[in-house]
């Protein structure tokens, strides 16, 4: 069949806006659940973080003309999930990167998978902070590590005479993981653990969980209670722990828990005093040139959402794989793996990452900051 000529360069030429128009998405895909209680706080953050960085990239044209797009699958929070998801997501060729992925269990059976090696795809900041993860092939972080963290908080215990420790962690997610290296740090830097108790986060039995773990803390009356868990199961606990007999003993926690929220659930007079360690820089106050951008583009680009930490760490996460995708050139996969791999040191502004053949750092420091009695966050 003939076409008149008009008609056929008009078809090429619509042929050739629409693989222009799909040329210019390079799109990164975030695994994180927002419906799961535990972790929807944190994976909405990070992806409001994510999204206001690459929708300030986009007003200005993109990157070379090509827009960075995200994309966002939720896993509920369960390891076989993310698992399957990931595995979807590698096989799609127009995937360009992996971008702050949330799920504990879920990211330690990937990187003991190597699924990022094999799928020759990068992994940009998980929100994650377990030594095997954070050290596993093409995984680039941009937060400090949680054993840092629990170290961190066992130090200021004991530096505040609270020799003896309750560990009350989730039983999902990050929770074992932390449980297990904070009760063996704790006797080594002279420590006695009081008591352990799990949360099952299931629906039907958090009620009576949290009672539970309140009972045996309780009981077992320590001079701190560290708490490793995030969402409803943390500000349940602390919610109930503070009602208990003993219960306004030193509260620690790391830094998935979030003070907004422990606040907003538990109420400013049961949240007072809590000291959260931090795997990443103070948002709230300009003192870093990051922190005055990411303040400034969430102003202009998502002035409905606070300033926090996770959306500090996907907003961070955001610029990482940016500048890895200009970087590239041709923003395959594998130009943005080879890209991030030849970094060297990168300043985010006042905010130093390293990637390089010798290894791969993120920020590296711990801070410590404490619930004041106006339910803010101070350093």
């Amino acid at each position: 069949m003939a076409f008149p000529r008009k008609t056929l360069a008009s078809l090429i030429f619509g042929l050739s806006l629409t693989l222009a128009a799909h040329a210019q998405d390079v799109v990164f895909v975030q695994i994180a659940s927002q419906t799961n209680s535990a972790s929807k706080d944190n994976a909405k953050g990070v992806a409001v973080g994510i999204q206001a960085y690459f929708d300030a990239i986009n007003a200005k044209g993109g990157i070379q003309g090509r827009k960075l797009v995200l994309k966002i699958k939720d896993d509920d929070l369960n390891a076989e999930r993310m698992v399957k998801l990931t595995e979807e997501t590698i096989a799609d060729p127009s995937v360009a990167g992996l971008l702050g992925f949330l799920n504990s269990a879920g990211l330690a059976e990937i990187t003991k998978r190597d699924m990022a090696a094999q799928g020759k795809i990068a992994l940009i900041s998980p929100h994650q902070g377990d030594k095997n993860v954070i050290d596993a092939a093409n995984v680039f972080p941009f937060r400090s590590g949680y054993t840092k963290e629990i170290e961190a908080l066992l130090k200021e215990a004991k530096s505040w005479g609270k020799d003896t420790v309750s560990v009350v962690n989730m039983g999902i997610a990050f929770g074992p993981i932390l449980a297990k290296f904070a009760l063996e740090q704790a006797p080594a830097m002279g420590l006695k653990v009081a008591s352990h108790s799990v949360i099952d986060t299931k629906p039907e039995a958090l009620a009576s969980s949290v009672q539970a773990a309140v009972a045996a803390t309780s009981a077992a009356q320590p001079k701190a209670i560290l708490v490793l868990a995030a969402g409803k199961p943390a500000f349940e606990f602390v919610k109930a722990m503070r009602a208990a007999p003993g219960g306004m003993v030193q509260i620690y926690a790391p830094s998935v828990l979030q003070h907004k929220e422990v606040v907003a659930h538990s109420g400013k007079d049961k949240a007072q005093g809590i000291v959260l360690s931090q795997a990443l820089p103070y948002p709230f106050t300009m003192y870093k040139p990051l922190i005055t951008e990411y303040q400034q583009v969430m102003k202009t680009y998502a002035p409905q959402e606070p300033i926090s930490y996770p959306s500090l760490e996907g907003f961070a996460g955001a610029k990482i794989a940016a500048e890895a995708v200009r970087r590239a050139g041709t923003p395959s996969r594998e130009r943005i793996l080879a890209a991030l791999n030849q970094f060297g040191t990168y300043d985010l502004g006042g905010i130093y990452v390293n990637y390089g053949p010798n290894g791969r750092q993120g920020w590296g420091a711990v801070e410590l900051t404490m619930i004041s009695s106006e339910g803010q966050l101070r350093k």
